[in-house]
Order: C-alpha cells, then structure tokens, then sequence
C-alpha cells in the first residue's frame, strides 16, 4: 500500500554506467548538479542522499525535494538507481480531488436551494395563474393576445451555483500531473545520463552559489 503512494508522487529509475565506471567516478560527474542554492547532499559510499529546500526555478533538479541515488552491481553491469520524490506532483495529484470535492458540494448546495425555491415558489405560482400581465392599450385595441407568464422551471435553470468551473480546474489539474509524470521521469534520466557520459553542457554558471556538501 505504501508503494503504491509513494508512487503517486516519487520518481524511480535507473541508468546504466559505462564499464569501468564506479561509484566514485559516477558521483563526481553528478557533483554540478547538487552545487545549487539550497541543496544539501551526502555522499556515503555507492549511496548519495540530497534534500533541497526554497530552491531556484533555475535549478535543474528543483522539481525534486529530496532523494537517493545508489550505484549497484547487477548482471548487466553496474546502474546508478533512483528514487526522488516532489511535492509538486504530489500537490498536482491531489489538486483534482479536491475540486471534485468541491463540485460536489456545489451540485449538493444547488440542489438545497432548488427545493427550497420550490416550496416557495409553490404558493406564489397559484397566485401568478390567477392573475394578468399588463397589457399595454394599444395591444389589448389591435386585438394582440396577452404576454405569456414566463416559466417558473426556466427561471430555476438559470438560479443556483455551477459546478462547471470546480470541473475544468479538475481537468487541468489531472492533465498536469499525467504530463508532469511523464516528463519529469524522461527528462531526469536524460540528464543523469548525459552527465554520465561526460557531457557538461548542463554545469551551471561559475556565479552560481554552490550547495552544500554534508561530511560522510
């Protein structure tokens, strides 16, 4: 059961190393990517554990809170592994639900106020059957018949809260989280990868202030 939250708002994956490559090496070349203001990280081995707090819309990783990378030796070689998790995602997820909660009790409110306008509209609509619209005299000499009384059900349909606003934000929401999904798992094993493999196009600008590297 705690698998299956974590998944709602953890990134999981792997990237095969080069051969050769070890945990060491591997790490090193993800350093630039921790050197950000306000993350925090902790190299211990074939494990490294990063936490990020108020971090920069410029970060590459700033979608991320926290998370664990471990290198690990399998039939195909060694892997770096792992395991982020983000809020964002998190908050994406459950933002749906929550306008869905509330276009219920919208539905619900409509619903109260719409028998409660009936029962008072019940005494009022004998009397209006009773009586006449206005006519003007012009009308009434030209022989033209008498104004039709509008519809108390049509009146009804045009009363009352809609949920519709409540629905679309759902919608969007939904659709964010299912990108978002999708696009933050390709684009962070992109960037492991590229790293990896000695591409250092991604290193961050000189000027940046570095983040901070906790002692093993």
């Amino acid at each position: 059961m705690k698998s299956m939250i974590d998944s709602i708002w953890h990134i999981r994956g792997s990237v095969p190393l080069r051969p050769g490559q070890d945990a060491e090496e591997a790490f090193t070349r993800l350093d630039p990517l921790f050197a950000t203001r306000g993350t925090t990280h902790r190299r211990d081995g074939d494990t490294l554990t990063f936490h990020k707090k108020d971090q920069e819309a410029q970060d590459k990783l700033s979608i991320f809170d926290g998370g664990t990378l471990r290198v690990e030796a399998g039939p195909g070689g060694r892997a770096l592994r792992y395991n982020m998790k983000s809020r964002a995602l998190l908050y994406c997820f459950l933002a749906p639900l929550l306008f869905l909660a509330i276009a219920q009790v919208t539905v619900l409110i409509g619903q109260y106020e719409a028998n409660a306008a009936k029962a008072e509209e019940s005494d009022k609509k004998e009397k209006a059957e009773d009586e006449d619209l206005p006519q003007h005299f012009i009308d009434a000499a030209l022989g033209a018949p008498v104004p039709e009384k509008p519809s108390a059900d049509d009146a009804e349909e045009d009363k009352g809260p809609k949920p519709t606003a409540a629905y679309i934000f759902a919608g969007i929401f939904a659709a964010l989280y299912v990108v978002g999904r999708i696009l933050e798992s390709w684009l962070v094993k992109s960037l492991f990868r590229r790293r990896l493999s000695g591409d250092t196009g991604d290193i961050r600008a000189s000027g940046d202030t570095p983040g901070t590297r906790l002692p093993v």
